[in-house]
């Protein structure tokens, strides 16, 4: 007895598999790349605030120490010398920003004065930075 030969199947590439791993690497080096962001500024205690945002431009750090020191892009520099960086900014970008990290126990009145220099210098587009607290 004779068994009836059946037809040869064609062999097919499988897509599936392939699209999930790329799907995988994909979802993988998103994630990678987020967790690859630098903040320009000195670590410091920041105070918190329910109405804390995320979304600033931000070419420019400045950051005011617990203990007094200022900080223009990581760089240590004194309130007088700040006057010349924000003049050199305000000629490098046409809308410059500025973020002012203060550490939470530092005096108002540095805080007020860093403020009134960049305000002088006509860059409107200023934020403080805080942590996000908790909210009731």
């Amino acid at each position: 007895m004779r068994l009836p030969a059946s037809a040869k199947k064609k062999a097919r590439i499988e897509i599936i598999p392939m699209i999930d791993t790329m799907f995988f690497l994909l979802v993988f080096f998103m994630i990678a790349t987020l967790s690859m962001t630098t903040q320009h500024g000195m670590p410091v205690n920041l105070p918190e605030a329910n109405s804390t945002t995320d979304s600033v431009n931000e070419p420019v750090s400045l950051t005011i120490t617990e203990q007094g020191d200022l900080f223009f892009n990581k760089e240590a520099i004194t309130l007088e010398h700040l006057s010349a960086k924000l003049q050199v900014m305000t000629q490098e970008h046409s809308e410059p920003s500025v973020v002012i990290n203060a550490d939470e126990r530092i005096h108002h009145g540095l805080v007020i004065a860093v403020m009134d220099q960049v305000r002088q210098h006509g860059i409107h587009d200023m934020a403080i930075t805080t942590k996000p607290g908790i909210r009731r």
